[in-house]
C-alpha cells in the first residue's frame, strides 16, 4: 500500500502531558484506506481503520467527520490545513461563531423558553413554519445578549431590518424583563470566552456537518443501487430508512447531478394513465415548474380533493417534473404568461 497523505496530531493531557497520534491515507489498486494510529511516547498503542473501499468521495467524508470528532476532543494537527476543504473563516464569520458559542454557553434559559413560546404562537397565527420566523440559534442569541433597542437587535447575526421591524417589538418586550450584565456593542465577547473551548466547540459543529454529508452520500448510494435493481418507492423507503418524501428529494438531487432515475419513474408511473400524465405535463408547460400546488389544480381541477389524500399525487407531480426538467433544462422555473 502506498501512503498518499499523513499528518501527526497532538492533544494536551493532564496525566501524560502530550498525547500523539497519526492520521494517514493509503491507496492500493484503486482501494482507499484511511486510518488513525495512537502513540504513547515512541510506542504505538492502538490502530483504527476508519475506511476501506473504492470511493474517494466517501473516504473523504469519513475522513472529515472522524477528524472533526478527534479535534473536538482536543487533538490539533502539527501541520495546518488538515481538513482540505473550503471552510476558511473570515474574521466576521469568526466573530459570528463566537457570538453563537457564547449564547449557547450563557443564554438565559427562561428568556429562551419565553421566546420559543412566542414563536409557536406567532407561527400558528401567521400560518408559517416556526423556523421561518426565527431559528433556535437566533433565539439563543437574543436570550444571551438581551437587546434593549432595535439598534442593538440589529447587531445580532440573523437579524435584518425586515425581521427587526416585523418582530423586534415582541422580542424586546420579552428581553426587557431580564437583567443583563453586559452591554452593546458585543466586542467584549471575544475576551470573555476560552479560546481552546471555543475551538473544540467549533469542531463539534464540523462533526455534525460532516456526519450529515456522510449520511447523505451513503443514502444516495443506497438509492442508486435500489433504482438500478428496479425497486419502487416503498421498497426504497424501507431499504433506506427514510420517508418517501426524502427519497424523492434525493432522487431529484441525483438527476441534477447527472444520474438517471428513469427506471424508478417508469415503474411508479406505469399505472398512471397517459391522459393523466399528459395533463400534468401540459400544466408544467403552461405555468412553470417552480411550485407544485398550482400545477396540481391545473392538472386535476380546482376542486380536486381525493379521499386518500394528496401525497400520492404530489409524488406523481415530482416524478413527472424530473422528466420535464430533463427535456426542458432551459425552462426550469419559468412561468409562461397566460
Amino acid at each position: 500500500m502506498q501512503i498518499v497523505f499523513m499528518n501527526r496530531l497532538c492533544r494536551r493531557s493532564g496525566v501524560d502531558g502530550e498525547v500523539f497520534a497519526q492520521l494517514w491515507i493509503g491507496e492500493e489498486e484503486g482501494q482507499w484506506r484511511l486510518g488513525w494510529r495512537d502513540f504513547s511516547g515512541e510506542q504505538e498503542t492502538g490502530d483504527s481503520l476508519w475506511y476501506e473501499g473504492g470511493s474517494w468521495n466517501e473516504m473523504l467524508c469519513v475522513y472529515r467527520h472522524e477528524l472533526a470528532v478527534k479535534m473536538g476532543d482536543g487533538y490539533r494537527p502539527l501541520i495546518d490545513g488538515v481538513f482540505h476543504d473550503e471552510d476558511n473563516l473570515s474574521s466576521r464569520s469568526q466573530e459570528q461563531l463566537k457570538l453563537q458559542y457564547y449564547s449557547e454557553q450563557y443564554g438565559n434559559e427562561a428568556i429562551f423558553e419565553e421566546l420559543c413560546s412566542w414563536r409557536r404562537g406567532k407561527a400558528s397565527s401567521e400560518r408559517k413554519a416556526p423556523y421561518i420566523l426565527a431559528s433556535n440559534r437566533l433565539l439563543r442569541m437574543i436570550s444571551a445578549f438581551l437587546p434593549r433597542t432595535e439598534e442593538e437587535l440589529l447587531q445580532l447575526p440573523g437579524v435584518g431590518e425586515g425581521k427587526a421591524s416585523q418582530y423586534g417589538a415582541d422580542w424586546l418586550s420579552i428581553t426587557a424583563a431580564a437583567e443583563r450584565e453586559h452591554d452593546f456593542p458585543l466586542s467584549w465577547v471575544n475576551h470573555a470566552i476560552d479560546e481552546e473551548s471555543f475551538v473544540s466547540w467549533h469542531y463539534k459543529q464540523k462533526e455534525l456537518k460532516y456526519k450529515k454529508q456522510l449520511e447523505r452520500l451513503r443514502l444516495r448510494r443506497v438509492l442508486l443501487q435500489g433504482i438500478e435493481e428496479e425497486q419502487g418507492m416503498e421498497q426504497l423507503r424501507v431499504l433506506s430508512g427514510v420517508s418517501r418524501r426524502e427519497v424523492l428529494e434525493v432522487v431529484e438531487e441525483l438527476e441534477k447531478d447527472g444520474y438517471s432515475a428513469e427506471k424508478l419513474i417508469a415503474l411508479e408511473l406505469s399505472e398512471v394513465s397517459p391522459e393523466e400524465q399528459n395533463n400534468i405535463w401540459t400544466a408544467y408547460e403552461l405555468i412553470g415548474d417552480n411550485f407544485l400546488k398550482p400545477v396540481l389544480y391545473k392538472a386535476y381541477g380546482d376542486n380536486f380533493v381525493p379521499a386518500d389524500g394528496l401525497d400520492l399525487y404530489y409524488e406523481r407531480l415530482r416524478l413527472i417534473r424530473i422528466r420535464f426538467r430533463r427535456e426542458h433544462p432551459a425552462a426550469v422555473g419559468m412561468v409562461t404568461p397566460q
